[in-house]
């Protein structure tokens, strides 16, 4: 209490004063952290004016300001249409899908690389795993087309000739979210798992050592060093998935949609684009988008606070 007193006393002539030398003492810092605060206050905080549409019955001739405000009917339009309950199953269903098998996979992989300890093996296996990340999702469906066709594709040829009558993967609703998960980790566990090997790599071999002395077996050594040892990062990159447990992943459900699966990988984001640019809907598309956002921003509130709860009592 002491402290905080004398330094509300102290002038804030001298805080001034001392926050100028502050700068000026770092003012190289400052510099190179400047593009990074111009680039977020441009095209983050700045548009964010534009929440505004939400509450009105956007007309693009008239503008953002001159629209008519109609409060909150965009919001009870959404919630109360047909598709509702539909889109969100799905967007839920795949999201949670995607934590907790897209989640892990990376881990596991790290964890697995981890114990190789030839080099060039690993590299190869690293490499193999990470260059999916860079292609495109047109560029991955057309792999799937080439793989998975009911008529040309490999897998089905393979299947015709084994005696067996092929699969519309592509089309069949039973299929379409699985391949949705499949792709998913296929193309991102490689670039995950980079991370999680960064982080394994600071963690001091002297433990593993005095676990070995002590005869800790490999699974011990798991439990109680290594999973300990990432558990930070683990965390972090939990509560980031969380804040997008409703961004099911557009451009990928986008490829991945047709008249014949729509029904079982329709989300969110794909039903927002058909109202918002097809039907120009703009202010109904701006709603389910702060929709988005809110629930996005308090599943991150509450999962930091589970974190700091539990932190250090799961390992």
């Amino acid at each position: 209490m002491q402290v905080k007193l004398a330094a509300d006393a102290i002038p804030l002539s001298k805080k001034r004063k001392s926050w100028i030398r502050t700068i000026q003492k770092y003012k190289v810092m400052y510099a190179l952290l400047l593009p990074a605060l111009i680039y977020f206050a441009v095209f983050k905080y700045i548009p964010m004016a534009g929440i505004l549409i939400a509450f009105k019955n956007y007309n693009l001739a008239l503008g953002v300001w001159d629209s008519p405000w109609v409060g909150f009917k965009n919001f009870t339009d959404f919630m109360n249409g047909v598709y509702f309950w539909d889109i969100m199953k799905n967007t839920i269903v795949i999201s949670l899908y995607k934590l907790l098998f897209g989640f892990s996979a990376p881990i596991l992989l790290a964890l697995l690389l981890n114990e190789v300890h030839t080099q060039w093996f690993k590299k190869i296996v690293q490499t193999i795993t990470y260059l999916p990340h860079f292609l495109s999702w047109v560029i991955v469906y057309g792999l799937m087309v080439a793989l998975l066709a009911p008529g040309d594709g490999l897998f089905n040829m393979i299947l015709k000739e084994s005696g067996f009558q092929p699969i519309s993967f592509l089309t069949e609703p039973a299929w379409g979210r699985l391949l949705v998960i499949a792709s998913e980790i296929w193309k991102d566990i490689g670039w995950g798992a980079i991370l999680y090997l960064a982080a394994l790599a600071g963690i001091d071999p002297s433990l593993y050592e005095a676990a070995r002395m002590d005869g800790a077996s490999k699974w011990r050594q798991l439990w109680h060093i290594t999973l300990p040892g990432i558990r930070g990062v683990i965390i972090l990159m939990l509560i980031l998935k969380l804040s997008h447990i409703l961004d099911a992943g557009f451009d990928q459900i986008f490829m991945f949609a047709n008249t014949f699966n729509q029904e079982k990988i329709d989300i969110i984001d794909t039903w927002v684009y058909r109202e918002g640019l097809e039907r120009l809907k703009i202010g109904l598309a701006t709603a389910v988008g702060l929709f988005k956002a809110v629930i996005g921003f308090g599943l991150v509130l509450a999962a930091n606070k589970l974190a700091k709860k539990f932190d250090g009592q799961i390992w």
